[in-house]
């Protein structure tokens, strides 16, 4: 099998596998999937994910779709490079094999203004035209016209603060925190129409490539707010030169007044995933980013910072 059949075939590789017919050899990247590198006859390699074996459940229906859909509308924007989906099937997905490469600064400013120009690909409505997931949760992608702030209320912060108050991830005190930012979400600002976002995009979802680029792999991609995929960018340490990404964005594409302040707005909806996938060690994460949140709107607004009960204004100061 060389990739002209392949890509010709796609049907056919689950029985390749099973049979060994490809050389499959073990790599890291697969998020919550098996990943592996497929050698193909004509030297040629891919990158495969599957649903691991023992996952203790079957695949989600339309998973790998989902995420196929997600990276060709990602690719077709023309900013920041995404992989080829080369097979999808509903127990695989096959993309172009990227040789990593070492981040460098200017790699770093090309992807800031490449980032931009997917951005400015826009979107048709929040959400998107295929089921959600983000990590191996499902996301409620249902196309809403907006504006922003309520469908991200809805949609983003809502669902996985429930999840993780039903996990016991959360205690009454962080949840009553987010429950705050969800009920003043209109007075945080920063309204704008839908742009074409990753969804899922902190550090380790960027592949610094050998060709001194930067990719996009494993999105949660739908049309949502640019600002969310900045934000979420700056978590968990951040990306190698962030400055220079961050400063060759807002030189292609200014950000709205706010923005800073928005920052632990947006991050909040992965720390909640983060709690509903993986319970109480993000609760601090969570409680955080909601104060931040609350102390940034205040400030914007020039008004009395917001009385916290005494449980609550414990548990942030802890």
């Amino acid at each position: 099998m060389d990739l002209a059949y392949l890509r010709a075939h796609p049907e056919h590789l689950p029985t390749f596998l099973t049979h060994q017919r490809i050389r499959e050899t073990p790599v890291s990247g697969g998020s919550n999937c098996a990943a592996s590198r497929l050698t193909l006859d004509d030297g040629h390699s891919v990158f495969a994910k599957s649903w691991p074996e023992g996952a203790g459940r079957p695949v989600p229906a339309e998973f790998f779709a989902t995420e196929a859909a997600g990276l060709r509308w990602l690719r077709e924007a023309g900013g920041a490079p995404v992989p080829e989906v080369v097979v999808a099937l509903p127990e695989l997905l096959a993309l172009e094999w990227l040789e990593p490469g070492e981040p460098t600064p200017e790699a770093a400013e090309r992807f800031g203004r490449e980032l931009a120009a997917t951005h400015r690909a826009g979107a048709p409505a929040f959400g998107a035209e295929w089921a959600g997931f983000i990590g191996a949760l499902p996301q409620d992608n249902t196309p809403d016209a907006g504006p922003w702030s309520a469908w991200f209320a809805r949609a983003r912060l809502a669902p996985y603060l429930r999840m993780s108050v039903d996990n016991g991830a959360l205690t009454a005190a962080e949840a009553a925190l987010v429950e705050e930012v969800v009920d003043r979400i209109g007075e945080f600002g920063g309204d704008e129409p839908p742009a074409r976002v990753h969804g899922d995009l902190w550090p380790g979802n960027l592949l610094w490539g050998a060709d001194d680029r930067v990719w996009l792999v494993d999105p949660a991609a739908h049309g949502g707010h640019r600002e969310t995929d900045l934000a979420l960018l700056a978590l968990f340490g951040g990306p190698p030169h962030a400055d220079r990404i961050m400063a060759a964005y807002r030189e292609a594409w200014p950000l709205a007044d706010g923005w800073r302040e928005r920052v632990p707005l947006h991050q909040l909806h992965l720390l909640l995933v983060h709690t509903a996938l993986f319970g109480a060690a993000y609760r601090d994460a969570v409680g955080n980013a909601a104060h931040a949140a609350l102390r940034g709107v205040d400030r914007a607004t020039v008004t009395p910072p917001t009385a916290l009960r005494g449980a609550d204004r414990a548990t942030v100061e802890r």
